[in-house]
Formats: structure tokens, C-alpha cells, sequence
């Protein structure tokens, strides 16, 4: 038993090795323009083009290296953002808040509910969904937790907006999609303050099993793909409040040449997931190519 917790104690201090490693090749031996140009060819077979953008994602990347917006860097942080919300369309669409937690020694699962979600604050994919918390190996999902708080999210792919925000992580409600459905995601995709297409993404949480149907605002599916395939064999109705949350979306959205505005759905009422200013960090798959123009034809770079 001595020597398991040794070999424990010695990957983890490896892996929070390997980590300060990381961090130090993209923060000193790297630049953001070389480490946007590889992960743009990596992930999308094509070269950028940051001097004279057309396209979506290119357009996203211009911005990484030249846009910065302290109200922004506000709204990406998932626990400064419900001050955001409350000012600006009222804490009733909030979903509620647990606790909050600024050290991974502040963390006691005892006295947690039975069901709920610990999202780091800091980055983007910092999610932990707890159905049953005695179901669940602690010790290994606080070694994931210690590595939110020593990852600054910002040097991964260069988005301004989570450089400076600090490390958190915050406990939510569990939430259950009507029928006990696959929780489904509504992420209105704004321009200058106005909503053009939302997305319905299913299984959001397990990128193999991520479903994305694209609609436009009469609620008519579209034929365009952003990375994952059509849900075909579930029939989306469009929601009764759909009309307040194009107006929500407008306001949480105002004053941002782009902004990507996510809500839940449930039991006919709107809950608020958060605001994403590059969407896949601008390296998502769009079909068509036509499609990808139009977005960025939509996208007027400050």
C-alpha cells in the first residue's frame, strides 16, 4: 500500500511537471502567430489567413491577436459572468449556484448534494457531471480538478479573453432535459448584437456521441454542419419561449462583433449556460465552404 501511494505521489508530481513544461514552451518558445498557424493546419488541413481574413474561423484568429476586451475576459470567466447576467437580463435565468471554491482543499463532496456539476472557471471543457457522487472515484477527479487550477487555458490556443481570469471552480444544479432526455445545449450564434442561426447540440459532454442540428430563426433545420452530424432521429420542436431567447441572446450579446450565447431548455424554462467568443476556438469543421464565407461575411472585425 506504501508503495502505491508513492507511485501515485510520483506521477502526479511527473504530470505537474510535464504540465510547468507545457506551459513554459507556449508561453516563452512560441508565438501566438506560430502556435495559431499550427493548430489552425492541424486541425483544419488548410493554412490561415490572418492578413486579409474572409472566411469564419480565419476571422476568429484575426481577433485572437488583436482584439481584447476586459467585459469579455468577464464574461468567459463561468462564476464573474452571473454578475453580467443579473445586470443584464435578471438572475431568474441563472442556474443555481452550490458553492464556490478558490483551492481544491476546499472541496467537500460530503457535503454536496447527491447529483451536480463542478465547472473550472478559467478555461473551456473544465467539466465534472456527478449523477452519483458515491459512484465515482474522488481521488482520481481531484487529480483532474489540480490540474485545472495550474492550467491557464489562455496558452493552449492564444483566446485572449481567459489570460487573466482566476482559477475557480464552482458547483452547480444538476440539470435534467424534460423526460430525462439527453440535455440539450441551444447556442445562438450572434453578430453585432443579432442572432443569425442557433445550434441544438446533444451529448455536448462526450464528443463521440455529439449530435449538432443548425436551424435558422423561423426554426428550420439548415443544410450546413459545424463539426459533428445531424440528430435525424429526434424530432426538435421549436420552444414555446424561443422568441425570448433571440431577445435575450440580443442583449447578453450587445456591444460584441461576435458572441455565442448557450441556454438550456427546460420544463419551459430558460436557463443560462454561458457566452463564448471563439467558437471551437475557431477551428470547427463548417460544410459548406459557402456556409463558412457567410459567417464570416456576417463577422465585422473591429
Amino acid at each position: 500500500m506504501l508503495q502505491l501511494k508513492n507511485n501515485l505521489e510520483n506521477n502526479e508530481l511527473f504530470v505537474a511537471i510535464l504540465d510547468k513544461l507545457k506551459e513554459y514552451y507556449y508561453k516563452y518558445l512560441i508565438s501566438d502567430v506560430s502556435i495559431i498557424k499550427k493548430r489552425f493546419k492541424e486541425r483544419l488541413g488548410r493554412e490561415v489567413e490572418l492578413n486579409n481574413p474572409i472566411k469564419y474561423n480565419d476571422k476568429l484568429q484575426w481577433l485572437k491577436l488583436n482584439w481584447h476586451d476586459p467585459i469579455a475576459t468577464k464574461c468567459a470567466d463561468k462564476y464573474e459572468v452571473r454578475e453580467i447576467i443579473e445586470e443584464r437580463i435578471g438572475s431568474e435565468y441563472l442556474n443555481e449556484l452550490i458553492a464556490v471554491y478558490e483551492s481544491i482543499d476546499d472541496i467537500d463532496i460530503d457535503k454536496l448534494p447527491e447529483k451536480f456539476v463542478l465547472k473550472g472557471t478559467h478555461g473551456s471543457g473544465f467539466n465534472m457531471i456527478c449523477a452519483d457522487k458515491s459512484n465515482i472515484n474522488w481521488h482520481d477527479k481531484f487529480k483532474v480538478m489540480s490540474r485545472w487550477f495550474r492550467k491557464n487555458y489562455y496558452w493552449q490556443n492564444r483566446e485572449p479573453v481567459y489570460k487573466n481570469i482566476k482559477p475557480r471552480i464552482i458547483c452547480e444544479k444538476f440539470l435534467v432535459q424534460n423526460g430525462g432526455d439527453e440535455l440539450r445545449d441551444y447556442r445562438f450564434f450572434c453578430f453585432n448584437g443579432e442572432p443569425k442561426f442557433i445550434t441544438v447540440d446533444f451529448s455536448i459532454t462526450d464528443k463521440k456521441k455529439t449530435r449538432r442540428n443548425l436551424y435558422d430563426l423561423q426554426w428550420n433545420l439548415m443544410d450546413a454542419e459545424i463539426s459533428y452530424p445531424k440528430e435525424m432521429n429526434i424530432k426538435v420542436d421549436k420552444p414555446e419561449k424561443f422568441e425570448e431567447m433571440i431577445e435575450l441572446s440580443r442583449k447578453l450579446s450587445s456591444g460584441f462583433s461576435h458572441a455565442r450565447v448557450d441556454f438550456y431548455y427546460i420544463d419551459n424554462k430558460i436557463i443560462f449556460g454561458e457566452i463564448t467568443f471563439f467558437h471551437q476556438s475557431g477551428m470547427g469543421k463548417i460544410s459548406p465552404e459557402e456556409f463558412e464565407i457567410t459567417m464570416g461575411n456576417w463577422l465585422e472585425l473591429p
